[in-house]
């Protein structure tokens, strides 16, 4: 049997990540073996790493869930796919398709999905089972370093265009500058918004780097650039920060009749008065994952060049060095680290 390097979470409690020596998976007949070329860290695989997450493991698991590589094997009912075939996967490992959710397309949603590096094993090690409905062509002209961010793009990209459907011209502020943030505020810039990302004294690499993609970094208080055009505050606030209490700031700073979408994760309780949501008469909406027709868009993006994921890869680093890669993204030192199976 032969065995690879994966990076398990092994257990609920804080640390509880190290490389262990794995089988190569057996796939099911609607299922492809995935070759993993590259494979992203999510500030969720750190969380699970550092245990403050708020999302049940199915302990222990491979973590990965944004990665790409070459098809291996097919399973004996796959169709469409080969081995050799460049892709990338979805997120939504198991689903039920059946669900009025999965039925609308909305897969993404539907209570009984479960994700890779969470719910089944994901990608961070040399081979993955993925079901052929996840996939997606990745074109030649795209390198998998930066095809493996499809899905932080996707989730950017839900945000942004469908659940917040911002338009030229609208001032929107990104609260929170990791890897979700800077990506909301890329996209909101290819929309034609007017964009500022905010963040705190500690975030200021990560601000130098989303200031590559045209929009103004603030570190600290927003309210003066909310304020700047009629005084009224911002159209939109993306809240990607992975804490509840940036609510509160993003009911500061958006305008009456504005929106705010939250799509960071918070475990912790709210403590504060909605009241500002009501006075204000704002839309809060909730953002979660993608599907289908979101990833086919993002692809096309990053193919074209029109969307560039470059400026935020921090590093390549092998599987085996996974505890680097993770604290530089926790540090704040890097925005996005990659890792490479060996």
């Amino acid at each position: 049997m032969i065995k690879s390097a994966a990076v398990v979470n092994y257990a609920p409690e804080k640390g509880s990540v190290e490389i262990r020596e794995i089988n190569k998976p057996e796939i099911g007949e609607d299922d492809v073996l995935l070759e993993v070329v590259n494979v992203g860290v999510c500030g969720s695989d750190l969380h699970q790493w550092t245990a403050d997450h708020s999302w049940p493991v199915n302990y222990p698991v491979v973590l990965g869930h944004e990665f790409g590589g070459h098809i291996a094997a097919t399973g004996s009912r796959v169709k469409n796919w080969k081995e050799g075939d460049r892709v990338v996967s979805e997120t939504a490992a198991i689903i039920n398709p059946d669900s009025p959710m999965s039925r609308a397309g909305l897969y993404n949603l539907d209570p009984d999905r479960k994700g890779f590096g969470y719910g089944v094993d994901g990608a961070m090690t040399k081979y993955v089972r993925v079901p052929a409905r996840c996939l997606h062509h990745v074109p030649g002209q795209l390198s998998f370093e930066q095809a493996c961010l499809t899905e932080p793009c996707c989730v950017a990209y839900n945000a942004v265009v469908e659940n917040s459907r911002i338009k030229p011209g609208d001032r929107v502020i990104v609260l929170g500058p990791g890897t979700i943030g800077i990506l909301c505020a890329a996209v909101a810039k290819l929309c034609g918004a007017n964009v500022a990302i905010v963040g705190l004294e500690t975030d200021r690499h990560r601000l130098d780097i989303a200031r590559q993609y045209g929009v103004e970094p603030i570190t600290g208080d927003a309210t003066e650039w909310a304020k700047r055009k009629d005084g009224l505050g911002a159209d939109f606030i993306i809240d990607a920060a992975g804490a509840s209490i940036t609510l509160k700031i993003a009911l500061q700073l958006v305008r009456p009749n504005g929106h705010i979408t939250k799509v960071g994760w918070g475990p912790q309780p709210l403590g504060f008065s909605l009241d500002p949501l009501v006075q204000k008469n704002v839309t809060l909406q909730g953002s979660f994952s993608h599907n289908w027709p979101v990833w086919e868009k993002v692809i096309s993006l990053l193919a074209s060049g029109s969307l560039d994921v470059k400026p935020i890869i921090g590093g390549v680093w092998p599987i085996t060095e996974w505890h680097e890669a993770f604290e530089k993204m926790h540090k704040g030192e890097v925005v996005k680290s990659v890792l490479k199976p060996v």
